[in-house]
């Protein structure tokens, strides 16, 4: 018998980890399905300060090694899941953890989320980053959010033409498991009203998926807005978005929606990749 694929969530164990984590064991038990627990060890800034021999080092990536397996054999028990823990030297976040994803096999990695601020939106953080880099869904995960049973699902997109969406299928399956409610909410910069079209045939024809389809029309700026209040208006549970590829030039004066998005949500933020 055939297992689902394993769900990733990487740890630092700050406060912001912690949320992140504790929402990982709850999709793990829900897809009855094994939770790898991951640390991407690097030295305490004392300890690169006071640049500490080899055998210091060691003693600082044992401890950590140790912590973690304490933390995912307190997991185990706690949700009643499997875990596995792996503290690495990552010299390379984003080449080695690909790599690490594909050794693994995994369909998901579940991340913290950076609270909002302007050098965020600008610049990114570790989540933000590997969002961009990682080709399976990432989900990053606020501090404060805490696991429910997921009944509605936000899946914001602008220009994307949806049928072309690779991880579609993936990100449906999953909503079927979880019988969620799935609302399609997209938003343009052409002149319109704000409109709904509850049969979309030609993009999502699944009987076993509810979905609603709603287009708004707007202009870019208010396009992070509209999405917010659409999230409370809908009372969503989990937003979902897409990152879209730019060039470099665009990309200089482009501030990221998904990017934007990865902070300073009440809710999960579940990005699929579209390459």
């Amino acid at each position: 018998m055939a297992f689902p694929a394993p769900i990733i969530a990487a740890t630092d164990f700050s406060s912001k980890a912690e949320s992140a984590v504790a929402y990982a064991c709850e999709l793990v038990k829900a897809r009855d399905t094994k939770l790898i627990l991951l640390n991407s060890f690097s030295l305490s800034i004392h300890s690169l300060n006071y640049r500490i021999s080899a055998a210091a080092a060691q003693k600082e990536f044992d401890y950590t090694t140790e912590r973690l397996i304490s933390l995912g054999n307190d997991l185990s028990r706690r949700y009643n899941i499997k875990v596995e823990s792996y503290c690495l030297y990552m010299s390379s976040w984003e080449k080695e953890l690909s790599a690490f994803i594909q050794i693994h096999e995994a369909e998901l990695l579940v991340m913290g989320m950076a609270e909002r601020s302007p050098e965020q939106d600008l610049m990114g953080n570790s989540t933000t980053t590997v969002i961009k880099k990682i080709s399976i869904p990432v989900m990053a995960v606020p501090e404060h959010a805490r696991f429910n049973d997921v009944k509605k699902i936000l899946f914001a997109f602008d220009n994307l033409n949806l049928s072309k969406v690779k991880r579609l299928d993936w990100f449906i399956s999953k909503a079927k498991i979880f019988k969620a409610e799935v609302e399609f909410f997209s938003v343009d910069q052409k002149d319109g009203e704000l409109k709904t079209e509850p049969n979309r045939e030609d993009i999502i024809d699944d009987p076993d998926l509810k979905v609603k389809f709603v287009f708004k029309s707007l202009s870019s700026d208010t396009v992070l807005n509209e999405i917010k209040n659409e999230i409370k208006n809908y009372d969503a549970d989990i937003l979902v978005m897409v990152p879209q590829k730019h060039g470099f030039w665009d990309s200089l004066l482009h501030i990221s929606k998904t990017r934007a998005m990865a902070s300073g949500l009440d809710i999960p933020l579940l990005s699929l990749p579209n390459y």
